[in-house]
């Protein structure tokens, strides 16, 4: 491919036959999170004592099932997972996996913690899975669409940010001028519910709030929410309104006439 190629896209047949090997994997991952939760468990501290991350025999067995799916299958495709690190791609085709999105929610019993499944063809985020199993909730987001549950989705309107609902983890993940702008931000907006981790994305996608903006989020923290947020009308970029990456910062809205909006107030 020359310097100025663009990357093929993919076709219908391979896009759905990828899609539903997606939700098979997040079938496998429910079997495994959902004899953990709301039950005795161990649990580990992945910083040692440097702050809290936690990790459980749920995160570490999803993900075990979801790579072992994946190497049977598609043995030449990538894969980026939280608990197990990277095994490097023979293609253009790499999944990037969070198997607990929320794992402080998980050991407090709140259902507000997901699966994340993303796959990323030459870089970008094609196809997402965000699954709650205990609410029985899956939603799926590929380039022209999203679904809950099979049925299609979509985001809401919200043209001015007076009339925004606002979703983040935890203001005190913002530091220093992140946090300035971030205040900034909810001055700006009606409405702020807080700690929903993955589960703001999806309930966005749906059409229930209008924007949700994260700092310090890795990369399996993100791709699997592109593909649903933007399947279903919505957008996704970083604070300078360009796409996700390295840097961790992440903002999402269901009502892409935001944007500027919000840009406005987050970029440096």
């Amino acid at each position: 491919m020359t310097a100025t190629a663009q990357p093929a896209t993919l076709s219908q047949d391979q896009v759905e036959e990828l899609c539903a090997f997606a939700c098979k994997l997040a079938d496998a991952a429910a079997e495994v999170t959902l004899d953990y939760f709301r039950q005795p468990m161990g649990v580990d501290d992945k910083d040692k004592g440097d702050g809290f991350d936690p990790v459980t025999k749920a995160d570490q067995g999803a993900e075990r099932v979801i790579r072992a799916l994946i190497e049977e299958h598609y043995p030449d495709h990538g894969i980026f997972g939280e608990e197990f690190g990277v095994k490097a791609a023979e293609g253009p085709f790499e999944w990037v996996l969070d198997p607990v999105d929320g794992t402080r929610a998980f050991i407090s019993g709140l259902p507000t913690w997901g699966t994340l499944i993303a796959l990323r063809h030459h870089g970008e985020p094609v196809i997402g899975v965000i699954d709650q199993p205990y609410l029985k909730e899956r939603y799926l987001g590929w380039p022209d669409g999203a679904t809950l549950n099979g049925t299609p989705i979509s985001t809401r309107a919200c043209p001015s940010l007076d009339k925004a609902t606002l979703s983040s983890t935890d203001p005190y993940l913002f530091k220093d001028a992140e946090r300035a702008r971030f205040d900034t931000l909810l001055q700006e907006t009606r409405l702020v519910r807080y700690g929903l981790d993955c589960y703001a994305y999806a309930v966005m996608a749906a059409g229930h709030m209008d924007v949700v903006v994260e700092s310090g989020l890795k990369p399996y923290d993100m791709m699997a929410l592109i593909p649903v947020i933007r399947g279903a009308g919505g957008c996704a970029t970083n604070w300078e309104g360009e796409a996700p990456g390295d840097c961790g910062r992440l903002v999402a809205m269901g009502d892409p006439t935001l944007l500027g909006q919000v840009l406005d107030i987050l970029k440096d």
